[in-house]
């Protein structure tokens, strides 16, 4: 790269570690960042009120990227750009997951509805976003509105198995990823990660030649192909860490920290 001007992290399993906390050598490095006068950005399948507790501590002030790509919101919350599912297609969504027997997620504007609050991994996402779900008798009584949807198991396999069911029940009217092993995330159809690495950049007048992006999973890879580098975390599998220019130290190791200072600030000052 002949020139960094900005880096674009995924948060979950990348900028925090396995239990959400943000480090102190990742806000650091952040800082660092500022100082060599590149951007920085964040592009998560959270929420955007589940990304609102990084925004001070990073001193956050570009556009931010939730729900996968689905939503650009500044780092007040106000929403720039975000795309819903239409009805029909989270209608179709919860049939796939009740048929593969995997608990779902609703979020649509500042609410996280779910039918079993006692479900797995609620404590974990109450944990990362900072905000208690939404109880609800009905699912299917709140399908307007949505701007992502989640299939949820701690049964992994179910999940795998899952995926290519709803990819080809909904192909052409959402876009179907994994964002946690035990998260399948469904998003309006035509946006992912790299939509909104995109965005950000036309906003900010940059070109992906000179965009440094990271991640660890496999929706992280439509960032990695809208950036002129890409650097996999050490947890990411082998196929992410595949479609990737470099790999870091895990998350677990402050691996993004170890990133900006061993590959990304020596590129800014070359």
């Amino acid at each position: 790269m002949s020139k960094v001007s900005l880096v674009v992290s995924d948060v979950d399993g990348t900028l925090v570690t396995n239990d959400k906390v943000l480090t102190a050598p990742s806000r650091a490095a952040v800082a660092r960042l500022g100082a060599a006068g590149i951007g920085f950005s964040i592009v998560s399948s959270r929420p955007p009120f589940g990304l609102r507790m990084l925004v001070e501590p990073l001193a956050l002030r570009l556009p931010m990227g939730a729900y996968n790509g689905g939503t650009l919101v500044n780092p007040d919350e106000s929403v720039i750009e975000q795309r819903l599912l239409p009805h029909a297609t989270a209608q179709m969504a919860l049939a796939v997951f009740r048929a593969c027997g995997v608990h779902v997620w609703l979020f649509a504007g500042a609410r996280w509805m779910t039918d079993a609050t006692d479900g797995p991994y609620i404590g974990k996402e109450v944990q990362a976003i900072r905000t208690e779900p939404t109880p609800v008798t009905r699912l299917e009584d709140h399908l307007d509105g949505v701007a992502k949807m989640v299939g949820v198991s701690d049964d992994f396999a179910r999940l795998t198995a899952c995926e290519p069911l709803a990819r080809e029940a909904l192909a052409g009217s959402a876009t179907v990823a994994r964002s946690q092993a035990y998260y399948l995330d469904v998003t309006p159809a035509g946006t992912d990660k790299g939509v909104a690495v995109e965005a950000i950049a036309r906003r900010l007048g940059i070109v992906p030649a000179e965009i440094v992006t990271i991640g660890d999973m496999e929706n992280d890879v439509a960032m990695f192909r809208r950036s002129g580098f890409s650097i996999a975390m050490g947890n990411a599998d082998a196929a992410v860490r595949r479609a990737a220019d470099a790999a870091t130290l895990t998350n677990e190791e402050n691996g993004f920290a170890a990133a900006v200072e061993r590959m990304i600030l020596p590129r800014a000052r070359s």
